[in-house]
C-alpha cells in the first residue's frame, strides 16, 4: 500500500446515514477514529439533521442536502477549534444524525394514580392513558436532554425515558386547565386538543420535542368517586331534591306507611295539612286569628311538631332514615343550603326544627 492509499484510509471523505429503520431517533456516525478531511462530503437526507460536536461542545448544524466541508460553511466549528488560517488540515469531530420525521402512535400512561385537585370532589386520584405523535424540533436540546451520548438512540429507549416525563407534563397541564373530572370523561377528544398548547411549550423547551397530537383514551377514578359521579348524575336526572324527597315519602305511604319512608310520609302529610289550613282565609290556624263566622276566635293550642318523635339533634344518617333517602342526599342538601345544619369539625348536626322547616318547603 502506497503512502497516498494509506492516507486515504485515515480520512473520512463521505459522511452520511443510509439506515432506513423506522425506530431510530438519533445515530452517531462511526468515524473509527478517522479524521475528516478538508472538502469531505456531508450528505443529509430528507427528515434528517446532522449535528457536529467538537470536544463536547455543539458545532454546526446541517439540514437536508449535500454539503462540502470547508471553512465557509462550518463557522461555529472553526471558531471552536480556533484555526488561524482556515480549515486546511484534517480534524476530528463527532457527527450525530437526528431523525426529524413524525413518530406516531406512541403510548403513554400513568403507572400510579396521580393526584388532581377537582372543584367538585376535592383531591382525586386518577389514572390515565392514551397515545401521542411527536417530532424533534430542537436537535441540540434533544441530544443534550434526551439522547445524550447514546450511539444509537431508538424509539423503545425513548418510551422508557419519556413516559414518566410525559405523565408529569400531562398532570401539570391538566391541573392548569382546571378541567373537572366529570368533564374529562365526556370530552376526551376536546381535552387532548386543549392540552396541546399547554404541553408543547414545556416539552419544546425541556426536551426539544413537539407533539402534533395528544390523545386521551381513558381516565379512571377510584370506585368511590365513580359512585359519587353516578349519584351526581342521578340527582341531575331527578332535578329538584325537595320534589325527590316528597316522591320518596309518597312511595313510602303507598307501601303501607311502614319503615322510615312511611314515618317520613306521615310527617310530610301532617305538615302539608297544617300548611293548607294556615293558608286558608279564616282557617282555624290562620296567622291573623280570623274568627270563624258567627263565633269568637277559636282557642286552639299550637300543634305539636310533626317530627316530635325524633330526637332534638340528628346526624345526617338519622335524618336520612327519617326522610327515607340516602345519607349522601342529606349531605348534598346541607352543602347547597336547602337544609340548615351546623358543621362541627367534619360532622354535620341537624336540629329537629331545621328538619321541620325543610319539610315545610
Amino acid at each position: 500500500m502506497g503512502l497516498f492509499d494509506y492516507l486515504k484510509t485515515q480520512f473520512l471523505e463521505i459522511i452520511q446515514w443510509e439506515d432506513d429503520s423506522r425506530d431510530t431517533l438519533s445515530w452517531r456516525f462511526p468515524d473509527q477514529d478517522k479524521e475528516i478531511k478538508r472538502g469531505a462530503q456531508l450528505i443529509v437526507r430528507e427528515s434528517q439533521v446532522a449535528q457536529f460536536l467538537y470536544l463536547g461542545q455543539f458545532g454546526d448544524t446541517f439540514g437536508p442536502g449535500k454539503h462540502t466541508l470547508v471553512t465557509d460553511n462550518i463557522p461555529i466549528l472553526s471558531t471552536l477549534k480556533g484555526w488561524k488560517y482556515g480549515l486546511e488540515s484534517p480534524f476530528k469531530a463527532d457527527v450525530y444524525f437526528v431523525n426529524t420525521r413524525l413518530f406516531t402512535g406512541n403510548k403513554w400512561g400513568t403507572s400510579n394514580p396521580v393526584m388532581l385537585r377537582d372543584p367538585d370532589f376535592g383531591i382525586v386520584r386518577a389514572r390515565a392513558f392514551g397515545t401521542y405523535d411527536f417530532k424533534i424540533v430542537d436537535v441540540k436540546t434533544f441530544l443534550k436532554e434526551v439522547a445524550g451520548t447514546d450511539n444509537h438512540f431508538r424509539l423503545d429507549e425513548f418510551a422508557d425515558t419519556m413516559r414518566s416525563r410525559i405523565v408529569s407534563v400531562f398532570t401539570d397541564a391538566l391541573a392548569s386547565a382546571k378541567v373537572p373530572v366529570l368533564d374529562v370523561a365526556a370530552r376526551y377528544g376536546e381535552l387532548g386538543e386543549a392540552l396541546l398548547p399547554i404541553i408543547n411549550p414545556i416539552i419544546t423547551v425541556r426536551y426539544g420535542l413537539q407533539m402534533t397530537s395528544f390523545i386521551l383514551e381513558n381516565v379512571s377514578v377510584p370506585p368511590e368517586v365513580e359512585q359519587a359521579i353516578d349519584k351526581r348524575s342521578s340527582m341531575a336526572a331527578i332535578g329538584n331534591l325537595n320534589d325527590y324527597v316528597k316522591m320518596q315519602m309518597a312511595e313510602g305511604m303507598a307501601k303501607g306507611g311502614g319503615g322510615p319512608g312511611g314515618a317520613a310520609a306521615e310527617i310530610a302529610m301532617g305538615f302539608g295539612l297544617a300548611q293548607q289550613m294556615m293558608n286558608q282565609p279564616g282557617g282555624i290556624l290562620s296567622p291573623q286569628g280570623t274568627p270563624p263566622a258567627g263565633g269568637a276566635p277559636a282557642q286552639v293550642a299550637n300543634p305539636a311538631p310533626a317530627a316530635s318523635g325524633l330526637p332534638e339533634l340528628l346526624s345526617p344518617a338519622e335524618a336520612a332514615q327519617a326522610l327515607g333517602v340516602s345519607e349522601a342526599d342529606v349531605i348534598a342538601t346541607l352543602n347547597d343550603g336547602s337544609l340548615k345544619g351546623k358543621k362541627i369539625g367534619s360532622t354535620w348536626r341537624i336540629t329537629r326544627a331545621a328538619l321541620n322547616e325543610f319539610l315545610k318547603n
